[in-house]
């Protein structure tokens, strides 16, 4: 007998969903063929056959919780499992007579005091409705006053409900249970706006000069690196050149420390069919354009895939996201907790610009930076943009570490 395990989940991450099984009881499985497939906050995980067999019972049905080393069913070696058991129907529990309602205490005779009174009179509290007097010889005290407005207002017996009507098929309406990825990235979106003192600074690119050296070298950048020469290595360039300026934007708040990262670890925010992921770029000062272009491209294929795993996930220290792929003119892109930036790009789009004194027709990006200016002040902002910009309308400067 070989038991189906929920494996290590990876950092920060608890707990799994079972999203479904990909085998019923009774049939036949291959080692390493997957049996189930889990969700977290992050990725889905497949779990495989530890050995041959026949699955033989399953202990915990989709949509349950789950942790890592939770037992998910087990697989029995060689013939056919035993039939699954018939659930008993479980016998009617008996129903219990109603107890009687307790009789109301007798309302004091006596008056209550003069300054209870007033207090009755002033909140419309009916002479006979404080039954549990504590003055001499039963008389309501202004103290059972005080604690008769104290208590809630006992709700009153709801109604027996009439039985709805089912709603008209031209509603068009339809209930899909959210998943574990989209919670999280609804819970963390949220609470980055929560906790951080979220503010956006916006530029404008002229993608001239790089559209111009890319078009003259991305035949032979492919040739000899095996991928195409995108925008964003130039953009991951220029991030790095202006976090080593600015580390500030690098670093992050742990309780009343500021961390700040003698490293970048870039996130590159993807869409997967599951929602936005954003896989991390470890080391990214370290590398070269075209390593860049590998780890982003490889990284793209995962996504799509669903094939990211929970460490390609985790440890960033500030993130790109390109919403002109989308067709994005302009955007205020929200913080990647607990990092402290957020470097948003956007469509290229032709504009009419003052070159010289004359005008000309550019082909322009919007940039906007949102930051956390518990850490970052506005100075540091506008000049990390403006120095991004530089890099890019100028990439020689990128060549050079200027």
């Amino acid at each position: 007998m070989t038991d189906i395990v929920v494996p290590p989940l990876g950092e920060s991450v608890s707990s799994a969903t079972i999203a479904r099984w990909m085998k019923k009881v009774g049939e036949a499985v291959a080692a390493d063929e997957p049996l189930v497939e889990l969700e977290t906050d992050k990725v889905t995980v497949e779990v495989n056959a530890a050995a041959a067999g026949v699955l033989e019972s399953i202990d915990a049905a989709e949509g349950a919780e789950v942790g890592p080393g939770a037992v998910l069913g087990r697989i029995a070696a060689g013939g056919a499992a035993a039939a699954p058991k018939p659930t008993a129907a479980p016998a009617p529990a008996p129903v219990a007579a109603p107890a009687p309602a307790p009789a109301p205490a007798a309302p004091s005779g006596l008056p209550a005091g003069p300054a209870a009174t007033k207090l009755m009179a002033e909140n419309n509290v009916a002479p006979g409705a404080i039954t549990d007097a504590t003055g001499k010889d039963g008389r309501v005290t202004k103290g059972d006053v005080l604690a008769f407005l104290s208590k809630p207002a006992a709700a009153p017996a709801p109604a027996a409900a009439a039985p709805k009507a089912p709603r008209a098929p031209e509603s068009g309406e339809e209930r899909v249970k959210m998943t574990r990825l989209r919670l999280t990235i609804a819970r963390r979106l949220k609470e980055a706006q929560n906790t951080a003192a979220m503010l956006t600074t916006f530029n404008e690119v002229d993608m001239g000069a790089a559209m111009a050296l890319r078009a003259e070298y991305k035949d032979a950048f492919e040739k000899k690196h095996g991928v195409k020469l995108g925008f964003m290595s130039f953009f991951v360039k220029a991030c790095v050149a202006a976090l080593k300026e600015f580390p500030a934007v690098n670093a992050e708040i742990d309780g009343d420390e500021i961390v700040y990262k003698h490293f970048v670890h870039m996130g590159i925010a993807v869409g997967g069919p599951s929602g936005l992921v954003v896989p991390v770029v470890r080391d990214a000062d370290q590398m070269s354009f075209a390593t860049i272009e590998k780890t982003i491209a490889g990284y793209g294929r995962k996504a799509r895939d669903g094939a990211l795993k929970l460490d390609e996930l985790t440890g960033g220290s500030f993130t790109i996201t390109n919403g002109g792929i989308y067709g994005s003119l302009m955007s205020t892109p929200i913080l990647n907790p607990p990092q402290s930036g957020i470097l948003g790009m956007h469509k290229i789009q032709d504009r009419p610009m003052v070159v010289g004194g004359k005008i000309e027709i550019r082909p322009m990006m919007y940039i906007a930076l949102s930051y956390d200016h518990r850490i970052v002040d506005g100075k540091e902002a506008v000049s990390f943009l403006v120095r991004v910009k530089e890099s890019i309308e100028d990439p020689r400067r990128l060549m050079l570490d200027l």
